[in-house]
């Protein structure tokens, strides 16, 4: 057994995830602590290793009788959807434990190691750089611990581990849950800044700046500086195509003294091809001498860099200097032999000078280097076209398409890469999709080649691929990827500087960035042949690229940009391919890891000075004779506390933590003053963490596994609650509400005729003559059919669903909704018919006719129509809207505004759309993507007329199902706008009402629901959210509350706010709704005395003050969360913002110049708190 001093005992129990980054291995001053860490791996390994063998040999002679199933987990399972790199998916541990081991050894592990040996484990292969092991044992912890969520050194290990991998969906899950849990974790801005960077990869970008922005405000120690956070911040808004934003964010950062000069390369390079791409930034004469001006700046700054000189050649030949471009393109494939996009360029260029052979042989070295490469695939069927060899280009066209197809399935499975497929290659797909179809009718009617045929001008594909630079190259691509993967995941660090991102494009479609670059032929036009000397440039490329291929054994290329260009052929449909020369980078996963794993040499440190260190209470220790201690491995736990700065110089103290045994424990029971005492029993040395309004203890909030019960096909189908009203006596009668309450959507059927509602108040016309000048928000959409929805190309059936936002007034809207009602009644009379079978179908699931189906589906394919929806129109201003919202009031109590027993009501301010009034105007096809309501609660939408709605809805107990789709087609649940495909609903055994709304007709959405809405004709609609006084509608809206704040999203319903109302204005005789509100009430008191204690701690002052009448709920400046009672801001400030606890340590860790102010006094909460009791009552458990 293996013998460890104290000292070096107490090193390996501190140590954990938290030092990623920060500890140097490499470094010869930590050669020690590199060989104690080895030597305990080995140990670990060692006896897991003899444990499982022990098992073996008692299961074989019959003494171990297995009482437990441990099913192992694949390591691959969490990274199949990700990563592109399966040698890693069939390891164990180290020692080779085949994951096939049966079931029934595992319960001997659980029983002789210590779940917590594989934790640590997981930490030391992760400080090691052993990224692989460290997974296989991380992932072993997980499955072994029940609630291995309460270690957070463990979720950041292992959302360290998974951005690694590119496994950017289980990353991003880990660190969420991770700052969730605790917001002052010692690494909060490493994961930030992780979080920042694959979100903005995956396209979500608001989140993403949010993250950025989080990180940047840390003061703590960190891995990279605040000008690297800020670039990433400029090449956020360069991403979303806010090029001003952009252009200023990195001249700000070049005017920094401190910058580095890999940044000033980067930021150069980021710059000089803006130029190059973006016409906004001036006239193009000026801005292609900007371009080439900061390419060639960015190249003085780092010489080494291929991609600088890949774009500064695509600049030269933009300006038509063709012997500059080739001497760029060579200098570049001398720095990365291996970048398809130069080769692909520089086919672009003997294309031009027509030098067809010259150009086929740098196409094919390009698809060789880059088999996806669809915009040299384009080029090369142009080629072989412009060449008369057709069956060629239309074997090229078809693999372009096959790629660009590929690409955006590979978009939807794969978290690893940067990559957006809301670009303009769907353009470029249905002009090469229409070139596909002309080639195969002249295909098929052309004669057989015979041996007496013309000969050829070009090789075929099939000899062109079989080159001897062909094969090389190809033969030279598969160990570029063998070596790419040990570089990848091999043991030691990165140590170069953070190679930049490069410019791609999501979500803004006014100016697509495609995924390739693609040029107009024009743009090299009226130029003479090359010269003697150029000529021979391609054969020295080629010539060093074969040397290169034999020779070479450093690793591929690490260029985080995939660029090439796309010649046109004018002669034929160079129009339809055509795109704007912009330019869409896809940022390597290899680039963004690194921009976070690179430490500069002044980082490489153990953090930080003045943080303590508590040891975990260890067995180990018991047994010191004074000399050494004999270490018994499962007795290894993790320390979840701060590292020291030096193992060396400064020795750790020993510590037992028993403070969880003696922590109180807090319940519903308790009055505030057993509630104020317990918390002075809680330590006030760290931050009060993981604060939630729910259970303590309870896991990080998931999306629920749908229902496992099959459904039949008629199940899948289910028939619409729906109820029509006679007079008013039947909508005023209990039985209306119970008959909404119990179903997850219902039709209420002449509602506005049994109430006399007078409908017209809220028409077009009424509304023109009322407010003319009042502001409506537009969305732009494409006018499909209810049950499909097509991308861009109309090619494929997708999620995403496209809506662009814009504003006019109400004047302006009712114009174009006359004038779009006037263009229909010239169409077709066909038309009218199909129109008027949809207005008269009823609750059925064929609310929409086959005929109309298959008519719009022809009209969107032959040519995609835009329309504009009219939607929040807000109607809260009683001064502007007296008649309308008056009239609401003969609505039935549950279903009003405004009432006693809506929970919304009692929010004391106004939640636009929620607890006032919003008003939608539609033409037909207006649609209301997928959502459900803002924090669960119900909502009512009353169609106006003239025409109707289509309505599909979801079960709530299905919304798991539903966002596990969003995230298989890459959109976001809560920020993305996305239409089901319903045949994808069935396949995941989710069950759809589908149903129509007519005028008159009320729709109540009960809590939780997922739906989405169509407007079928020219009507509009009015809405808003209530809350029924019910345990289920407070605990959905509760559990969406935390699920937000996990997600990094906000929260529009104050409940903590909310929920103290509640308690102050009503009384609450149902037993569970009761203890819910009570648990509310109890956490967030607990919290605020709580924080009040911890800054009082800190010699910071509260001060009291107030709370004026109607004032809206308190969100945090930085991370959106609400911030109830305990309010920080900073006194500098001119404007004050505020900040909750966990920002305002970021701003200012000691919380000097933090000032702390309470809107409520702790008596008034207490009094408060003590008076909320449950209302004893004979009836039944209705809220009074």
């Amino acid at each position: 057994m293996i013998q460890y001093s104290l000292e070096d005992l107490q090193t390996i129990l501190q140590l954990d995830s938290r030092y990623y980054g920060f500890l140097d291995l490499s470094d010869p001053k930590n050669s020690e602590l590199k060989e104690l860490i080895q030597r305990t791996i080995t140990a670990l390994q060692d006896e897991v290793a003899h444990s499982y063998s022990m098992n073996i040999i008692k299961q074989h002679d019959g003494k171990l009788v297995p009482t437990k199933s441990d099913q192992p987990i694949s390591d691959g399972e969490h990274i199949k959807e990700n990563s592109c790199n399966t040698q890693y998916q069939s390891k164990d541990f180290k020692w080779g434990m085949s994951n096939e081991t049966s079931s029934n050894k595992s319960v001997a592990e659980i029983d002789e190691v210590d779940v917590n040996t594989y934790c640590k484990l997981g930490h030391l292969h992760l400080l090691m750089y052993e990224h692989s092991e460290a997974l296989s044992a991380y992932q072993k912890y997980m499955r072994l611990c029940e609630k291995y969520w309460e270690d957070h050194a463990f979720l950041y290990g292992i959302g360290i581990v998974y951005f690694e991998f590119r496994c950017f969906k289980w990353s991003i899950k880990s660190l969420q849950e991770l700052l969730y849990l605790n917001p002052h974790f010692t690494c909060a801005n490493e994961a930030h800044l992780r979080l920042g960077l694959m979100l903005k990869a995956n396209g979500e970008f608001r989140t993403a700046l949010k993250h950025l922005q989080l990180a940047l405000i840390d003061t703590s120690p960190s891995t990279f500086t605040d000008l690297q956070v800020k670039f990433q911040i400029a090449h956020l808004y360069e991403v979303q195509n806010k090029h001003k934003a952009a252009k200023e964010s990195y001249e700000f950062i070049l005017n920094n003294k401190n910058v580095s000069l890999d940044l000033k390369a980067d930021i150069y390079r980021q710059l000089g091809w803006m130029y190059h791409c973006v016409e906004c930034l001036g006239e193009k004469k000026e801005r292609e001498s900007n371009a080439l001006l900061f390419l060639q700046k960015s190249i003085e700054a780092d010489p080494k860099c291929g991609q600088s000189l890949y774009l500064l050649g695509r600049c030269y030949a933009g300006v038509n200097k063709v012997h500059d471009a080739f001497l760029a393109y060579r200098n570049s494939v001398e720095k990365s032999e291996g970048n398809a996009d130069t080769w692909c360029s520089i086919g672009v260029l003997y294309q031009q000078q027509n030098q067809p052979t010259d150009a086929l042989q740098a196409y094919i070295c390009a698809v060789q280097l880059d088999k996806e490469h669809r915009s040299a695939w384009t080029n090369l069927g142009i080629l072989y076209e412009s060449c008369g060899q057709l069956r060629d280009a239309y074997a090229c066209y078809s693999n372009a398409i096959k790629r660009i197809s590929n690409k955006k399935i590979g978009n939807g499975q794969e978290g690893n890469k940067a990559v957006f497929s809301k670009s303009s290659t769907n353009g470029l797909t249905k002009g090469l999709a229409q070139r596909v179809k002309f080639l195969e009718s002249q295909l098929s009617q052309a004669p057989l080649p015979s041996i007496t045929s013309k000969r050829r001008q070009l090789c075929s594909i099939e000899e062109a691929w079989n080159l001897p630079i062909s094969l090389e190259i190809n033969s030279r691509q598969q160990q570029q990827s063998v070596q790419m993967q040990q570089r990848q995941f091999g043991k030691n660090p990165s140590v170069q500087g953070p190679p930049p991102p490069y410019p791609h494009s999501h979500g803004s479609q006014s100016n697509p960035l495609p995924a390739k670059r693609s040029k107009d032929d024009g743009e090299y036009s009226n130029q003479k042949n090359l010269n003697e000397q150029q000529d021979k440039l391609l054969h020295q490329l080629s010539a060093q690229n074969r040397q290169a291929l034999k020779n070479s054994s450093s690793p591929g290329p690490t260029s985080s940009t995939s660029t090439s260009e796309t010649i046109s052929d004018r002669t034929n449909f160079g129009s339809e391919i055509i795109s704007s020369d912009n330019i869409k980078e896809d940022t390597d996963a290899n680039d963004l890891a690194r921009i976070v794993s690179t430490v500069t040499d002044q980082k490489l440190k153990i953090r930080c000075q003045n943080i303590s260190t508590k040891l975990s209470e260890d067995q180990g220790l018991n047994n010191y004779d004074g000399t050494n201690v004999s270490i018994k491995y499962e007795s290894l736990t993790n320390c979840n506390d701060d590292t020291q700065n030096n193992f060396k110089d400064q020795k750790p103290k020993v510590e037992y933590d028993n403070d969880q045994e003696s922590l109180p424990t807090f319940n519903i029971q308790m009055d505030s003053k057993q509630l104020l005492s317990a918390v002075k029993l809680l330590p006030v040395d760290e931050p009060p963490i993981n604060f939630t309004i729910t259970a303590k203890n309870a896991p990080p909030p998931a999306p629920p596994d749908c229902p496992p019960q099959r459904l039949t096909r008629e199940q899948l189908l289910p028939p619409t609650p729906s109820v029509h009203l006679e007079n008013k006596k039947n909508a005023f009668s209990p039985q209306l509400q119970e008959f909404c309450l119990k179903h997850p959507i219902a039709v209420v059927r002449g509602l506005a005729g049994a109430l006399k509602l007078d409908l017209g108040l809220f028409s077009t016309k009424t509304l023109v003559e009322a407010n003319p000048d009042h502001s409506v928000e537009v969305r732009t959409q494409v006018n499909q059919s209810p049950d499909e929805n097509w991308d861009v190309s109309q090619a494929k059936r997708v999620w995403a669903c496209i809506s662009h936002r814009s504003h006019t007034t109400i004047a302006k809207y009712a114009q174009y909704q006359a004038s779009s009602f006037q263009d229909s009644l010239k169409d077709e009379g066909d038309k009218g018919s199909a129109g008027s079978q949809v207005m008269s179908d009823s609750d059925s699931k064929d609310s929409v006719s086959n005929s109309n189906i298959n008519l719009k589906r022809k009209r969107q394919k032959n040519g995609s129509k835009m329309l504009r929806f009219g939607t929040n129109v807000d109607l809260s201003d009683e001064r502007k809207w007296k008649p309308q919202l008056s009239e609401l009031q003969k609505l039935p109590a549950f279903a009003r505004v405004i009432s006693a027993a809506n929970m919304l009501s009692h929010v004391g301010h106004v939640i636009l759309g929620m607890n006032t009034v919003q008003l939608y105007m539609k033409v037909p096809g207006s649609r209301t993507p997928g959502h459900q309501e803002n924090n669960n609660f119900c909502s009512i939408n009353i169609n106006i007329g003239p025409g109707d709605c289509e309505w599909f809805a979801v079960p709530d107990a299905y919304w798991g199902g539903i966002h596990n789709l969003c995230e298989k087609n890459s959109i976001s649940y809560l920020h993305g706008s996305w239409w089901p495909v319903l045949e994808d609903l069935y396949k995941e055994n989710i069950p759809v009402y589908r149903f129509i709304q007519k005028p008159g007709d009320l729709v109540w959405v009960n809590a939780g629901c997922v739906h989405w809405v169509q407007s079928v004709g020219w009507c509009n609609n009015i809405a808003w959210n209530v809350g029924p006084l019910t345990a289920r509608q407070y605990s959905l809206a509760i559990e969406r509350y935390e699920w937000n704040k996990l997600q990094s999203f906000k929260s529009i319903v104050p409940m903590i706010h909310l929920s103290w109302n509640l308690a102050r204005n009503i009384k609450v005789s149902d037993v569970k709704l009761f203890e819910l509100i009570k648990m509310c009430l109890l956490q967030s008191l607990k919290n605020v005395f709580h924080l009040q204690e911890y800054v009082k701690s800190k010699g910071v002052e509260v001060r009291f003050n107030g709370r004026g009448k109607n004032e809206a709920s308190h969100y945090c400046g930085q991370c959106e969360v609400e911030v109830f009672n305990v309010l920080f801001i900073r006194e500098q400030e001119k404007r004050h913002v505020v900040h909750c606890l966990p920002c305002a340590l970021k701003l200012s860790p000691s919380l000097q110049g933090i000032v702390c102010l309470e809107e409520y006094r702790l008596s008034e909460l207490q009094q408060v708190y003590d008076s909320f009791t449950l209302y004893r009552t004979q009836g039944l458990g209705q809220a009074h």
